[in-house]
């Protein structure tokens, strides 16, 4: 199954697993966690047993199915590195990517370790974008350099949530940089000195920079539904993309 996608960033999300465990600060308060419960609570199939971890093997043929050009995010209510998902099911996912060089996709892991670990003697399709989720400066900025060990065409950073100021990045060989504020009732507040500081960054490394969201929190500090708080940042909306890449 797949699903148009509300993220700003992609078309199409696309979940061969679904369900996860908290590795991290940026776990904490988990959308695809809240998500799966009311999956869970309408009787959507796949989610019967919640945010546990399962092998959705009927899923794997969906893109195979499709034939416009689309845009791909994998496993947005899971990580298709968790250590619990065998590698012989990672290369079934990427058995499909390879054989759809038509679509483009997007892995995001907080599990970077096990991303390089994984590509260490395996090529990355060209069509498959790699990234990582950088929230902060402990457990995110140390993820960029598993990423970099990865092969791939695109590598880009989702730094959501954005937790505190993540201080200088090294952002060689990364291509795209997303950035976000944490939404929903519990949503921690993000400081607009936070996103500068890795805006001016990009520009100067000469990266694309994405700005997604507020999220509960606007650039005023002042606490309101995500829709009010919108994307913009000095005026301004930040849509770039890695230049490799297809319009969407």
């Amino acid at each position: 199954m797949t699903t148009t996608s509300r993220i700003e960033w992609t078309e199409q999300t696309w979940n061969p697993t679904v369900g996860c465990t908290k590795v991290s600060p940026g776990c904490k308060n988990c959308y695809a966690e809240v998500m799966s419960s009311r999956l869970r609570a309408m009787g959507t199939p796949g989610y019967e047993h919640g945010f546990e971890l399962r092998l959705l093997e009927q899923r794997l043929q969906d893109p195979l199915l499709r034939k416009k050009p689309t845009v791909y995010f994998v496993n947005s209510m899971s990580d298709l590195f968790h250590d619990d998902i065998p590698d012989a099911y990672i290369e079934k996912v990427f058995d499909v990517i390879e054989r759809t060089p038509h679509h483009t996709y997007q892995i995001l892991t907080k599990r970077a370790k096990r991303m390089a670990r994984f590509f260490a003697k395996r090529p990355v399709p060209k069509n498959a974008w790699m990234g990582v989720s950088v929230e902060d400066k402990r457990y995110g900025v140390p993820r960029i350099d598993f990423l970099r060990k990865v092969p791939a065409s695109i590598r880009f950073l989702s730094v959501e949530p954005l937790l505190e100021d993540v201080g200088a990045l090294d952002l060689a060989e990364i291509h795209w940089v997303i950035v976000g504020g944490e939404s929903g009732p519990k949503a921690r507040p993000m400081q607009q000195s936070w996103v500068d500081a890795i805006r001016i960054q990009c520009e100067e490394q000469k990266v694309a920079f994405f700005f997604k969201q507020w999220g509960g929190w606007g650039a005023d500090g002042v606490k309101r539904a995500k829709k009010h708080n919108g994307r913009e940042l000095h005026g301004r909306t930040w849509d770039e993309l890695p230049a490799q890449t297809v319009q969407f």
